[in-house]
């Protein structure tokens, strides 16, 4: 059993891992800032869009069945995307990458309860789950550095290819899960892709007049979700996941900017500004166990408006260009904040839903965030080539203070009956 757990994981890990590994390595991939764009917001626009889809797919065929398909095309797909010859094949192949990651997360978690049937046991499950896939986010950046400055840029695609390959031997043993009839939303699923690339497309390529293409998608998707066969109800759209895009909104979105900053304007090689990550990502790996203790104790909504005032402070302080020894601290209030932050609104937005869509609301909690962190990706970015680093940081930061302000908006009900208890 503890093969096939990390197996599971691995295969989280590996999502994880890609959300971060090529921050580093776009001024290597692209001297041009909507390129940089592309290639980061391909992966995370698709994987978005497609995370709830994915989980009707895991109940529709089979969790087994499409873990194994997500995992076999993250290989081959990485493996492609090292040979890339031009950078609009890198950006498709990174957004089938993104399609073939959502795959992976619902249909692992589908497997964990599957393969885990106590509750105590599971959840300890999905813990050792969760902390394999916040070693993939601290190892993105370093690993991307270091590869990028030793082999170049196509070794951080080829990395993928291995890990997976142990993460299918070792999860041979998962258990059939049988397929569950369920009808497919095509219509939320199509307006969803139309909304986000259409918005993405308008802000990172300056064409304006798209933008009523992706308002009228947004709308046929918010209203579709009316239908009983909606991927996600309406009655699951709350001030958390809000919160939840506006959180990674500032953690993709800085770490953007920062990368360029770090190695176009200080001169930076790339396995240092993978090094000048750690302060950031260090604490995602660990604290997120202290904030599950903390919102046992007291709830979900301080733990996350405190994260996001971390969060807010440490953006601002990277602002004023400050002296290294300030900008480690700067990063790790934004590590911290980061990771008191997320696992407080995830107790919080499926503690509020009902029991019975308790998965879909995980699941829309991840949709959420990784279309935070598109739109991250896409605004600061038109900031950062419109005005300066600074000026992109600065506004980041008082958007993270809206987050504060969300977060404190949502109902106190989602306590401590879903936070494990100490």
């Amino acid at each position: 059993m503890t093969r096939l757990l990390t197996g599971l994981s691995l295969g989280y890990f590996l999502v994880m891992l890609d959300t971060t590994i090529v921050t580093v390595a776009l001024p290597s991939l692209s001297s041009s800032l909507p390129d940089q764009q592309w290639i980061s917001n391909g992966y995370t626009l698709t994987f978005a869009a497609f995370l709830l889809t994915a989980g009707a797919w895991s109940d529709r065929f089979g969790a087994r069945r499409v873990f194994f398909a997500g995992l076999v095309s993250f290989a081959g797909l990485s493996l492609l995307s090292a040979l890339a010859f031009s950078t609009p094949m890198l950006i498709a192949l990174r957004a089938l990458l993104g399609v073939a990651g959502a795959l992976l997360v619902p249909s692992s978690l589908s497997l964990i309860a599957a393969a885990y049937p106590v509750a105590s046991a599971r959840a300890k499950a999905m813990g050792v789950w969760a902390a394999v896939s916040g070693t993939g986010l601290v190892a993105g950046p370093l690993l991307g550095g270091v590869l990028t400055e030793a082999f170049g840029w196509r070794a951080i695609f080829v990395v993928n290819v291995p890990v997976a390959v142990v993460a299918l031997a070792l999860a041979r043993s998962a258990p059939a899960t049988p397929p569950k009839p369920r009808r497919a939303d095509v219509l939320g699923q199509v307006a969803a892709v139309v909304a986000l690339s259409t918005l993405t497309y308008a802000l990172v390529q300056g064409v304006p007049w798209v933008l009523p293409v992706a308002a009228v998608a947004a709308v046929v998707f918010v209203a579709s979700q009316r239908r009983p066969d909606a991927m996600l109800p309406s009655r699951l759209l709350s001030w958390g996941l809000l919160s939840g895009a506006i959180v990674n909104f500032g953690l993709s979105g800085v770490l953007f900017v920062l990368s360029l900053y770090f190695q176009e304007t200080r001169g930076y090689p790339p396995s240092s500004t993978g090094l000048a990550f750690l302060p950031l990502t260090i604490p995602t790996a660990f604290n997120p166990i202290i904030t599950g203790r903390l919102v046992a104790r007291i709830g979900p909504r301080v733990p996350a408006v405190s994260g996001f005032l971390l969060m807010s402070a440490g953006t601002l302080v990277q602002a004023f260009s400050p002296p290294v020894v300030v900008s480690m601290l700067g990063l790790a209030l934004l590590g911290f904040g980061v990771s008191l932050a997320i696992p407080s609104l995830l107790t919080a937005v499926v503690g509020s839903a009902p029991p019975e869509l308790a998965g879909v609301a995980g699941g829309a909690l991840n949709a959420a965030r990784q279309t935070g962190a598109v739109l991250g990706v896409a605004l600061l970015g038109v900031l950062v080539s419109g005005t300066s680093a600074a000026f992109a940081l600065a506004a980041a930061a008082v958007v993270l203070l809206i987050g504060a302000a969300t977060a404190g908006l949502e109902p106190r009900k989602a306590a401590a009956n879903l936070a494990p208890r100490s």
